[in-house]
Protein backbone atom coordinates (compact mmCIF):
# COMPACT_ATOMS: atom_id res chain seq x y z
CA UNK A 1 0.00 0.00 0.00
CA UNK A 2 1.44 3.53 -0.87
CA UNK A 3 2.36 5.87 1.69
CA UNK A 4 -0.90 7.85 0.21
CA UNK A 5 -2.94 5.39 0.50
CA UNK A 6 -2.20 4.63 3.90
CA UNK A 7 -2.81 8.06 4.81
CA UNK A 8 -6.37 8.28 3.24
CA UNK A 9 -7.28 4.99 5.04
CA UNK A 10 -6.27 6.04 8.22
CA UNK A 11 -8.20 9.53 7.84
CA UNK A 12 -11.13 7.78 6.49
CA UNK A 13 -11.39 5.37 9.37
CA UNK A 14 -10.80 8.24 11.81
CA UNK A 15 -13.88 10.52 10.41
CA UNK A 16 -15.80 7.03 10.05
CA UNK A 17 -15.14 6.75 13.95
CA UNK A 18 -16.40 10.03 14.49
CA UNK A 19 -19.44 9.06 12.40
CA UNK A 20 -19.91 6.52 14.60
CA UNK A 21 -19.72 8.12 17.65
CA UNK A 22 -22.47 10.99 16.94
CA UNK A 23 -24.92 8.53 15.71
CA UNK A 24 -24.62 6.96 18.72
CA UNK A 25 -24.91 9.52 21.15
CA UNK A 26 -28.07 10.60 19.96
CA UNK A 27 -29.36 7.01 18.84
CA UNK A 28 -28.99 7.24 15.54
CA UNK A 29 -27.89 4.10 13.03
CA UNK A 30 -24.93 4.80 10.65
CA UNK A 31 -26.83 3.95 7.72
CA UNK A 32 -28.85 6.74 8.39
CA UNK A 33 -25.32 8.91 7.50
CA UNK A 34 -23.45 8.95 3.73
CA UNK A 35 -20.31 10.66 3.70
CA UNK A 36 -19.52 12.48 0.61
CA UNK A 37 -15.39 13.43 0.28
CA UNK A 38 -15.32 16.69 -0.99
CA UNK A 39 -12.35 16.19 -3.19
CA UNK A 40 -11.40 19.87 -4.49
CA UNK A 41 -8.14 20.81 -4.87
CA UNK A 42 -6.92 17.47 -5.30
CA UNK A 43 -5.73 15.05 -7.86
CA UNK A 44 -7.76 12.11 -10.11
CA UNK A 45 -5.28 9.49 -8.48
CA UNK A 46 -6.70 10.50 -5.38
CA UNK A 47 -10.02 10.18 -5.95
CA UNK A 48 -8.84 6.56 -7.56
CA UNK A 49 -7.07 5.79 -4.10
CA UNK A 50 -10.49 6.78 -2.21
CA UNK A 51 -12.48 4.58 -4.89
CA UNK A 52 -10.24 1.95 -3.63
CA UNK A 53 -10.87 2.22 0.03
CA UNK A 54 -14.47 2.11 -0.62
CA UNK A 55 -15.10 5.63 -0.70
CA UNK A 56 -18.55 5.87 -3.28
CA UNK A 57 -19.43 9.66 -3.05
CA UNK A 58 -17.48 12.61 -3.78
CA UNK A 59 -17.59 16.00 -4.15
CA UNK A 60 -16.25 19.26 -5.91
CA UNK A 61 -16.93 22.67 -5.93
CA UNK A 62 -15.09 24.26 -9.07
CA UNK A 63 -16.27 23.08 -12.71
CA UNK A 64 -12.57 23.67 -14.05
CA UNK A 65 -11.02 21.56 -12.00
CA UNK A 66 -13.57 18.63 -11.13
CA UNK A 67 -14.69 18.42 -14.98
CA UNK A 68 -11.10 16.75 -16.40
CA UNK A 69 -11.28 14.62 -13.00
CA UNK A 70 -14.60 13.29 -13.58
CA UNK A 71 -13.31 12.63 -17.24
CA UNK A 72 -9.94 10.80 -15.86
CA UNK A 73 -12.37 8.51 -13.30
CA UNK A 74 -14.99 7.78 -15.29
CA UNK A 75 -14.09 3.67 -14.91
CA UNK A 76 -15.14 4.24 -11.17
CA UNK A 77 -18.18 3.53 -9.12
CA UNK A 78 -18.76 7.13 -7.90
CA UNK A 79 -21.47 9.56 -7.38
CA UNK A 80 -20.13 12.79 -8.09
CA UNK A 81 -21.66 16.02 -6.25
CA UNK A 82 -21.35 19.71 -7.36
CA UNK A 83 -21.08 21.79 -4.65
CA UNK A 84 -19.59 24.98 -5.13
CA UNK A 85 -21.68 28.35 -6.38
CA UNK A 86 -22.41 27.71 -10.04
CA UNK A 87 -22.74 29.80 -12.52
CA UNK A 88 -24.81 29.45 -15.48
CA UNK A 89 -22.10 29.30 -18.47
CA UNK A 90 -20.50 26.32 -16.57
CA UNK A 91 -24.04 24.29 -16.17
CA UNK A 92 -23.85 22.56 -19.35
CA UNK A 93 -20.59 21.26 -18.17
CA UNK A 94 -21.67 20.46 -14.61
CA UNK A 95 -24.34 18.44 -16.11
CA UNK A 96 -22.10 16.20 -18.40
CA UNK A 97 -20.62 14.73 -15.24
CA UNK A 98 -22.17 15.21 -11.74
CA UNK A 99 -24.84 13.32 -10.45
CA UNK A 100 -25.94 15.67 -7.81
CA UNK A 101 -26.03 19.76 -7.54
CA UNK A 102 -26.09 20.54 -4.01
CA UNK A 103 -26.14 24.61 -4.74
CA UNK A 104 -28.96 25.02 -6.49
CA UNK A 105 -30.31 28.79 -5.09
CA UNK A 106 -31.81 30.71 -7.91
CA UNK A 107 -34.85 29.97 -10.78
CA UNK A 108 -32.44 31.09 -13.56
CA UNK A 109 -30.03 28.07 -12.23
CA UNK A 110 -32.80 25.86 -12.20
CA UNK A 111 -34.24 26.63 -16.18
CA UNK A 112 -30.38 26.31 -16.85
CA UNK A 113 -30.16 23.05 -15.76
CA UNK A 114 -32.91 21.74 -16.89
CA UNK A 115 -31.84 22.86 -20.29
CA UNK A 116 -28.31 21.01 -20.10
CA UNK A 117 -29.88 18.06 -18.38
CA UNK A 118 -32.47 17.39 -21.23
CA UNK A 119 -30.17 18.25 -23.90
CA UNK A 120 -27.49 15.49 -22.42
CA UNK A 121 -30.27 12.89 -21.89
CA UNK A 122 -29.56 13.11 -17.77
CA UNK A 123 -31.82 13.54 -14.59
CA UNK A 124 -30.03 15.75 -11.82
CA UNK A 125 -30.56 14.97 -8.04
CA UNK A 126 -31.20 18.77 -6.85
CA UNK A 127 -30.63 20.09 -3.65
CA UNK A 128 -31.50 23.93 -2.89
CA UNK A 129 -28.52 25.35 -0.78
CA UNK A 130 -29.96 27.37 1.71
CA UNK A 131 -28.28 30.82 3.39
CA UNK A 132 -29.87 30.83 7.00
CA UNK A 133 -28.17 34.34 7.45
CA UNK A 134 -30.27 35.85 4.66
CA UNK A 135 -33.37 38.01 5.59
CA UNK A 136 -34.59 38.27 2.36
CA UNK A 137 -33.88 37.43 -1.33
CA UNK A 138 -30.63 35.65 -3.03
CA UNK A 139 -27.23 35.54 -0.38
CA UNK A 140 -24.66 36.98 -1.40
CA UNK A 141 -21.07 35.45 -0.47
CA UNK A 142 -21.63 31.69 0.05
CA UNK A 143 -24.22 31.50 -1.86
CA UNK A 144 -28.04 30.14 -1.29
CA UNK A 145 -31.76 30.83 -1.28
CA UNK A 146 -33.23 32.92 1.24
CA UNK A 147 -35.24 30.68 3.98
CA UNK A 148 -38.53 32.51 2.56
CA UNK A 149 -37.98 31.53 -1.02
CA UNK A 150 -37.26 27.64 -0.51
CA UNK A 151 -40.83 26.85 -1.48
CA UNK A 152 -41.07 28.47 -4.17
CA UNK A 153 -37.39 27.74 -5.82
CA UNK A 154 -38.48 23.87 -4.77
CA UNK A 155 -41.78 23.83 -6.81
CA UNK A 156 -39.45 25.06 -9.63
CA UNK A 157 -37.20 22.19 -9.43
CA UNK A 158 -40.33 19.98 -9.04
CA UNK A 159 -41.43 21.14 -12.10
CA UNK A 160 -38.49 21.19 -13.76
CA UNK A 161 -37.60 18.66 -16.93
CA UNK A 162 -34.66 16.60 -15.88
CA UNK A 163 -33.95 17.39 -12.57
CA UNK A 164 -35.44 15.58 -9.51
CA UNK A 165 -35.73 18.06 -6.25
CA UNK A 166 -33.92 15.84 -3.71
CA UNK A 167 -33.57 17.82 -0.63
CA UNK A 168 -31.54 21.39 1.17
CA UNK A 169 -28.22 21.56 1.92
CA UNK A 170 -26.43 24.37 3.93
CA UNK A 171 -23.40 25.88 5.23
CA UNK A 172 -23.19 26.61 8.86
CA UNK A 173 -23.02 30.74 8.77
CA UNK A 174 -20.34 32.55 9.85
CA UNK A 175 -22.36 35.74 10.20
CA UNK A 176 -26.05 36.16 11.28
CA UNK A 177 -27.96 34.90 14.21
CA UNK A 178 -26.90 30.89 13.78
CA UNK A 179 -22.93 32.33 13.70
CA UNK A 180 -21.01 30.15 15.98
CA UNK A 181 -23.91 28.22 16.23
CA UNK A 182 -23.79 25.65 13.94
CA UNK A 183 -25.87 22.51 15.41
CA UNK A 184 -28.41 25.63 15.67
CA UNK A 185 -28.01 26.12 12.10
CA UNK A 186 -28.84 22.67 11.13
CA UNK A 187 -31.43 21.88 13.18
CA UNK A 188 -33.12 24.71 11.31
CA UNK A 189 -32.39 23.16 8.05
CA UNK A 190 -33.84 19.80 9.46
CA UNK A 191 -36.89 21.78 10.35
CA UNK A 192 -37.39 23.12 6.93
CA UNK A 193 -36.46 19.69 5.81
CA UNK A 194 -39.59 18.71 7.28
CA UNK A 195 -41.69 21.04 6.12
CA UNK A 196 -40.46 21.10 2.34
CA UNK A 197 -41.31 16.92 2.65
CA UNK A 198 -45.18 17.98 3.39
CA UNK A 199 -45.24 19.18 -0.62
CA UNK A 200 -42.55 17.03 -1.57
CA UNK A 201 -42.25 13.79 0.26
CA UNK A 202 -39.10 12.51 -2.04
CA UNK A 203 -36.83 15.44 -0.90
CA UNK A 204 -35.24 13.42 2.09
CA UNK A 205 -31.91 14.77 1.68
CA UNK A 206 -30.31 16.96 4.32
CA UNK A 207 -26.55 17.93 3.39
CA UNK A 208 -24.88 19.80 6.59
CA UNK A 209 -21.79 19.35 8.46
CA UNK A 210 -18.07 19.19 7.67
CA UNK A 211 -14.56 18.50 8.80
CA UNK A 212 -14.98 20.96 11.76
CA UNK A 213 -18.83 20.49 12.45
CA UNK A 214 -20.36 16.67 11.58
CA UNK A 215 -21.07 15.71 14.90
CA UNK A 216 -23.31 18.60 15.13
CA UNK A 217 -24.92 17.83 12.03
CA UNK A 218 -25.28 14.32 12.82
CA UNK A 219 -27.30 15.06 16.01
CA UNK A 220 -29.06 17.74 14.05
CA UNK A 221 -30.52 14.98 11.61
CA UNK A 222 -28.19 15.36 8.80
CA UNK A 223 -28.79 12.63 6.54
CA UNK A 224 -25.28 13.50 4.06
CA UNK A 225 -22.02 15.07 5.40
CA UNK A 226 -19.71 16.80 3.38
CA UNK A 227 -16.04 16.35 4.60
CA UNK A 228 -12.53 17.35 2.61
CA UNK A 229 -9.64 18.40 5.44
CA UNK A 230 -10.13 15.67 7.54
CA UNK A 231 -9.99 12.58 4.99
CA UNK A 232 -7.22 14.72 2.47
CA UNK A 233 -5.42 16.72 4.68
CA UNK A 234 -5.09 20.48 4.73
CA UNK A 235 -5.84 21.58 0.74
CA UNK A 236 -2.68 23.20 -1.27
CA UNK A 237 -3.14 26.86 -2.61
CA UNK A 238 -4.84 27.26 -5.56
CA UNK A 239 -3.24 29.43 -8.12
Amino acid sequence: MTDRKSELADNLARVEERIDAACAAVGRQRSEVTLIVVTKTYPADDVRLLSELGVREVAENRDQDAAPKAAACTDLLLRWHFVGQLQTNKVRSVASYADVVQSVDRKRLVNALSTAAVRAGRELDCLLQVALDAESGDAEGRGGVAPDRVDELADAVAEAEGLRLCGLMTVAPLVGPYAGRPRAAFERLREMSSSLRVAHPTATMVSAGMSSDLEEAVAAGATHLRVGTAVLGVRPRLG
